[in-house]
């Protein structure tokens, strides 16, 4: 977001001090690639919470209030908000503290227990979220236009700076059609919710028992759709390399929680899905460095190409990879070098 305006810090100063927080001191955290803000408050006592401050509040912060009291109500930890102005875009909200588990992992914690708490989760949610809930909360249906739209940045945003001319109409109907075929029956299989954004940066330790000791976050963008997708953002990360045995090990945990489940179904659906999320954040990332400078983030392209290779191998994904080697050829992919500027 930038630098505050004077208007925006009276605004903030207003309502921390409406809530008893003038005092408290503020220390800006790291934020990701969203345009919210978080600052730490520090109280007097020593007590620490969370200001959130977000130019939209209609999309996020609305929706993680809500989503967020269904998660806590089947037995999931999520930040309590304590004091909110919709309205202006302000929260405050519980510290979880600095253990995310992407923090605990770097510091060579042992990843199996870490992971184990983010797949019992999803078997949480996925077993317990209350039906009618999606529809009440208007939450968006991940169907397959839905993600065919989705994918569609790729054509949007990569496709031209790497061919150095947009895609024809036909190209692009046919990246459509291809998506769509390998997306119908991964969308007929059972839906829960999905948090969409689900991965170790997002997750943090607590100490608190069982599934509550993994603490959710960033959730507000969650969505209504394929049970799969979810365990693939965990498994499949992009800022981070999974070990296969590992990931083997959660898919087994997860189905094991699910008996009735079609084990080979499940799996074709991570495969589809994982494309699906790795053709997006390819062009994502691309985008965040032509658009706005932030050149960090292709640091992890490597990675996501790598795993999106490994998905269009799969014989599910033959539409999408028979466009794939038609219109940019694997050699093409790996020599590609995003330029500085366009």
């Amino acid at each position: 977001m930038g630098a505050i305006s004077s208007a925006r810090e009276a605004e903030i100063a207003a309502f921390l001090s409406a809530n008893g927080l003038a005092d408290a001191a503020r220390e800006p955290l790291a934020g990701d690639a969203s345009a919210r803000r978080y600052e730490r408050l520090r109280k007097a006592d020593g007590g620490t919470l969370i200001l959130v401050d977000t130019p939209a509040p209609a999309d996020d912060l609305v929706p993680f209030i809500a989503i967020g009291a269904e998660l806590a109500a089947i037995g999931l930890s999520v930040p309590a908000m304590l004091a909110s102005d919709v309205e202006r875009g302000l929260a405050i909200q519980e510290d979880f503290g600095s253990e995310t588990f992407s923090r605990l992992l770097a510091g060579g914690a042992d990843p199996q227990p870490l992971y184990e708490m983010a797949t019992d989760a999803l078997i949480t949610i996925h077993r317990g979220w209350p039906e009618g809930a999606a529809a009440q909360l208007a939450l968006p249906v991940y169907d397959p236009d839905l993600f065919v739209a989705q994918t569609r940045l790729f054509v949007d945003a990569y496709m031209p700076v790497a061919l150095g001319r947009p895609l024809s109409d036909g190209e692009r109907s046919d990246f459509d059609t291809a998506w769509r075929t390998v997306l119908e029956p991964v969308c007929a299989q059972a839906p829960s919710l999905l948090l969409r954004d689900y991965h170790v940066d997002n997750l943090m330790r607590l100490p608190r028992p069982g599934v509550k000791a993994a603490g959710l976050i960033d959730f507000q963008s969650a969505g209504w759709g394929p049970r799969a997708y979810d365990l693939v953002s965990l498994l499949e990360d992009a800022r981070r390399d999974v070990a296969p045995e590992l990931a083997d090990a959660m898919v087994a945990r997860y189905l094991a929680g699910f008996p009735g489940t079609d084990a080979a179904a499940f799996r074709r659906a991570m495969a589809a899905l994982g494309a699906v999320r790795h053709t997006r954040i390819v062009a994502i990332f691309v985008r965040l460095a032509l658009g706005q400078g932030r050149r960090s983030y292709l640091v992890h392209l490597p990675r996501v190409w790598r795993l999106l290779e490994a998905q269009l191998a799969k014989p599910e994904l033959a539409p999408v990879a028979a466009w794939f080697d038609r219109h940019l050829p694997s050699a093409a992919r790996a020599a590609f070098v995003v330029p500085e500027t366009i």
